[in-house]
Order: structure tokens, then sequence, then C-alpha cells
């Protein structure tokens, strides 16, 4: 285990090598993401040497977490989380939705390559969510949309359920979010029994494109 007293900075820099990983806990490597998505909106983020990680990182990575998130350019996990080349495994989506590609990345990620934390992250203002409300139709894209309406179907809302209503976007971005955390654990028995042996942590998160700050959801 690592030292009580050691400061963040010496567990996070330089990238991860599988003995400083292997000695965290899930539960620690969340609290790392959490503190780096604070100094990310405090403006305090810890300066990386991009250079530097990919030198140490060439000839192997030993990544802690892997990040389900949406392909919108506003969320890249690394930068919300202040964490540098090797320290995350990444799968980005539209909508941020599972399909057995996507699974099985998740589980090298986890099951072969020793990430500890999955986070699957929806935000604010998502587009893939107002197309699935609006029923957008548009070639491949259709079949993935078709992914996030049981999250349209699942969302309790007191007001206007339109692609125009912000706040009826988020709260389904939301619930997108948190079906999907139960969808890996359904559909992915390698995943669910890691987590189940308290070798892996699966959380939902939600990153507020406006403020910067992400909130786990569990």
């Amino acid at each position: 285990m690592p030292e009580g007293d050691q400061p963040i900075t010496n567990l996070t820099l330089p990238p991860l090598t599988r003995e400083r990983r292997d000695q965290l806990t899930p539960d620690q490597f969340l609290a790392f993401a959490k503190e780096g998505n604070q100094r990310f909106r405090e403006g305090a983020m810890i300066t990386r040497d991009y250079r530097g990680e990919q030198r140490a990182t060439a000839s192997g990575q030993y990544p802690g977490g892997v990040v389900l998130g949406c392909i919108d350019s506003r969320a890249p996990a690394e930068i919300l989380f202040n964490f540098g080349i090797g320290d995350l495994f990444n799968a980005r989506v539209a909508g941020n939705v599972v399909n057995p590609d996507i699974l099985g990345s998740m589980e090298f990620a986890t099951a072969l390559s020793g990430a500890m934390l999955v986070v699957v992250m929806g935000h604010t203002g998502c587009g893939a969510v107002k197309g699935a409300i609006a029923g957008a139709k548009l070639g491949n894209l259709t079949g993935l949309l078709a992914r996030l309406e049981p999250a349209v179907a699942a969302t309790t809302f007191d007001g206007e359920k339109s692609a125009d209503n912000m706040a009826y976007v988020d709260a389904v971005a939301r619930k997108n979010a948190e079906l999907t955390v139960g969808n890996v654990r359904e559909q992915s028995k390698v995943m669910a029994d890691l987590e189940q042996a308290g070798r892996l942590r699966i959380v939902g998160a939600m990153y507020d494109v406006s403020s910067g700050a992400v909130e786990f959801l569990t």
C-alpha cells in the first residue's frame, strides 16, 4: 500500500509502472481521479511532460482505469482528470453506450491489462442524446442512437421533454450513464466477476461542460 502521507503527485508522476499500479486499490484510483478533476476545475493542474511520458511508456503500459466516454471533443478524460499518457484506457463512442466491441475492449483493459476502475462518463449538452430524443435517423448513426432509447424511456422528468430542453437532455444523459453501468455488469461476466472479487470498481459519472466538474453517480 502507498504511504499515507505520500502526495498524489508522487503516485501519478511519472506514468504508472506495474509495481506502483498494483499497490493501489480501486477506491484509491477513484480518489486520484476525483482529486485530478478538482485540480482541473481550480486551474491548478500538474504540468505534464508528454514527451517524457511518451518515452516512458514506449516499452509498456500499466493504466489504472478505463473511461467509457462520449466522442464529444469537450470531454477528454485524461485532461479532465489531470492524468497523463499511460494512466488511462479510453473507449469513446457517441452517447457512451456499450456494444460487444466496446465491452471486449474494456475486458482487455481490466482482466488482461490490470485496470481497476471503470468509469462510464456522460456529459451535459450531449448531441447523441439530443438525437435520440428527437428520433434522428442517419445511416449507421440510427442504430447507435437506438441504444439510447431505453434511457429516454426511463427518465422521469417534470417539464418539456424535447431535444430543445437542455435540462431534459441532461437528465436523459445521466440516466443513460446509470443504465450503461448496469449494462456493463449484465453483459460482461468478466467485469462483473472482477467487481464481485473486489478487483474492479464500476461507476457512472456526469461531466458538466460548463463548470468542468465531474460528478460521480455511484
